[in-house]
């Protein structure tokens, strides 16, 4: 089930006794990669130490020397999540450097991929934010860090755009982006999510003509 298994076929890596294979990922990378789909497929609270571990072929006792706790092992599996989205939107701005509307354009269209794929599961940190109610849980902070410099560049991007009400159009947005990995898990591929990027421009030419 975990990625460390695809290099094999899917089958477990061979054990050589007094030998270390060097291909075999080591252990906090196998419980980091298995902890991560499993939360997401399955959701946090429904994951418990001892799934991780033996998904991930080791002990409960090796998680926690890796990680002190699964409620930090969850807040790590956060911030890489944060960490891969902003490299992703990064990337995909730089391609269009002087050309804020298309950076949005691009944006949705990546959204709208990533909500037709039937085995999506919706945004980690929304979902995350829905399980972890406790206000000083350490992944709380991660969530709402992600989540306000979100909003933040979406105004910066209205901005530049040119909207009169940058701010407004930057908030429709945002809950068109919430708003359509929420439905997807109700409604499903076919429901209103599969027309996110359409209303999204649809907003933004609303706006412009202000």
């Amino acid at each position: 089930m975990a990625k460390y298994l695809s290099k094999t076929n899917g089958q477990p890596h061979p054990r050589s006794p007094g030998k270390r294979n060097a291909s075999r990922p080591s252990a906090r990378e196998r419980i980091f990669d298995t902890a991560s789909e499993l939360f997401y497929l399955k959701g946090i609270r429904a994951v418990g130490v001892e799934t991780i571990a033996a998904e991930a072929d080791t002990t409960k006792m090796s998680l926690y020397r890796n990680f002190p706790s699964k409620d930090e092992l969850v807040a790590e599996w956060l911030r890489e999540h944060d960490a891969n989205f902003w490299q992703t939107w990064d990337a995909m701005s730089s391609r269009h450097p002087k050309d804020p509307r298309r950076q949005i354009k691009a944006a949705f269209a990546l959204l709208a991929k990533h909500v037709a794929d039937p085995k999506a599961r919706g945004c980690p940190m929304a979902n995350a934010a829905v399980e972890l109610t406790e206000k000083h849980h350490p992944a709380r902070k991660v969530i709402e860090a992600h989540k306000t410099k979100l909003r933040a560049r979406l105004v910066q991007i209205c901005t530049q755009m040119g909207a009169r009400e940058s701010r407004l159009l930057a908030d429709e947005l945002f809950l068109l982006m919430e708003g359509a990995q929420v439905t997807t898990q109700t409604l499903g591929v076919r429901g209103p999510a599969r027309n996110v990027a359409r209303a999204a421009k649809m907003l933004i030419d609303a706006h412009l003509l202000l």
